[in-house]
């Protein structure tokens, strides 16, 4: 037996088959969001966060060229290095807040475990980099960049862009 799934309209738009049930229940996927947060307000979250992270990475690797001064002139470290890679990131996890608001009644909740497993992705360049011969201690400061830079993200969007509580979308 198929299970409809109904949109954010209120019109069966997809058809899912019985054994994606569970995923969807562990997932917390119900398609019962509260109101989704304002255009708005998300993107001056994303602007707070942008701006904290370049802040953030930046402190990091005053922070780690400090104790580790042999990382001093890592091509990493260069401002639009981290940047460009910073500003993409935080954007793509921007435009992700109020899409996973729409698809579940646990938006925070969800998004966190998304937050994470993305992070743990985006430490496969770092490994790779530390694979390839780049110094252990600068790649250590990358991973505290992106640790960072995960944390201000989250907190960023779930408190400057909360979804609406009580009545669910229509």
């Amino acid at each position: 037996m198929d299970v409809r799934i109904t949109g954010v309209l209120g019109r069966a738009h997809d058809v899912l088959p019985d054994w994606t049930r569970p995923l969807l229940r562990l997932a917390r996927v119900d398609l019962r969001p509260p109101r989704p947060p304002s255009l708005a307000r998300v993107v001056g979250a994303i602007v707070v966060a942008i701006l904290a992270s370049l802040v953030a990475d930046a402190l990091l690797v005053h922070l780690g060229t400090t104790l580790y001064p042999t990382t001093r002139g890592y091509v990493h470290f260069a401002f639009f290095d981290y940047a460009r890679l910073t500003v993409i990131g935080v954007v793509v996890a921007g435009v992700g807040w109020p899409l996973v608001a729409r698809v579940t009644s646990a938006p925070e909740w969800l998004y966190a475990r998304l937050a994470v497993a993305v992070s743990v992705v985006l430490l496969v360049p770092d490994a790779y980099i530390l694979y390839v011969g780049s110094p252990l201690r600068a790649v250590v400061v990358l991973v505290w960049m992106h640790v960072a830079i995960a944390f201000i993200t989250y907190g960023s969007l779930t408190v400057l862009a909360p979804v609406g509580r009580g009545r669910h979308a229509r």
